[in-house]
């Protein structure tokens, strides 16, 4: 299978690191022009080097500057003519057990995981901004699928974004603007090596058998962005494909 995307331009948020980076990786490779998005420059302008191609542009930006989020999207598509797809892999973990939730830590969260991505969407969906075969792909995580002690506000966020990709997909359809999810397992980021950190050695392990298949890599979850971007999945919308090397089977 063939997944030709060069005469796409593309928007990639989390473009600095993880499963951002390896999405952009693999789609400069495929012919797309990337458009990276990310609060550090500096590790953005590492992501730039490590594409396939030219014609890719970093642009610098905190997504909790939700004010200014349809502006800089007005402004790539000025840049670059176009923007003709939206993968949405920024985010943040928290762990966080309940007499530790407060309504600061709970809406920073949901800020950047769930409040971010329905701005960019709004913005996307904008019939000034040129788009051809329009898609988007929002990360989730099998935690919006499934229970997980210590991590309910994370959880909730997760399965928020997969309740929105649902109700995104009806509202979009007319529009012919299809949007999915992929629900990732655990995957060998840096992310992950920050909940190695807060849990300790013992407990990690224990969410490493988890996994039956063990930790993904990012190119595992970038390969199924990849594919719901590409006409491939031209009749798939509303949907959430999990990729988490068979956790939530069990």
């Amino acid at each position: 299978m063939i997944l030709d995307f060069s005469s796409k331009v593309i928007l990639v948020t989390g473009a600095s690191s993880g499963l951002g980076r390896a999405t952009a990786i693999l789609l400069s490779q495929s012919g797309a022009k990337l458009a990276l998005l990310g609060r550090r420059a500096e590790a953005l302008e590492e992501t730039l080097q490590l594409l396939t191609g030219e014609g890719h542009r970093i642009y610098p930006f905190d997504l909790h500057d939700t004010a200014n989020i349809e502006n800089i999207v007005k402004m790539i598509a000025s840049d670059m003519l176009s923007v003709d797809a939206l993968v949405h892999a920024a985010g943040v973990h928290a762990t966080l057990p309940i007499k530790m939730l407060s309504g600061d830590n709970i809406g920073d969260l949901f800020e950047i995981n769930v409040f971010s991505f329905m701005l960019l969407v709004k913005a996307f969906r904008n019939k000034r901004i040129l788009k051809h075969d329009p898609s988007i792909v929002v990360v989730a995580s099998v935690a919006g699928l499934v229970g997980q002690a210590g991590v309910s506000s994370y959880s909730a966020s997760k399965g928020a974004l997969i309740s929105l990709v649902k109700s995104f997909a009806l509202e979009l359809a007319p529009e012919n603007i299809r949007i999915n999810a992929v629900a990732p397992g655990i995957v060998e980021t840096d992310m992950t090596t920050q909940l190695r950190d807060k849990v300790g050695d013992v407990a990690f392990q224990k969410i490493v058998h988890m996994h039956p298949l063990g930790l993904g890599k990012p190119e595992d979850v970038a390969s199924a962005i990849v594919f719901l971007l590409s006409n491939q999945a031209r009749w798939i919308t509303g949907t959430t494909l999990v990729v988490d090397g068979g956790y939530v089977a069990q």
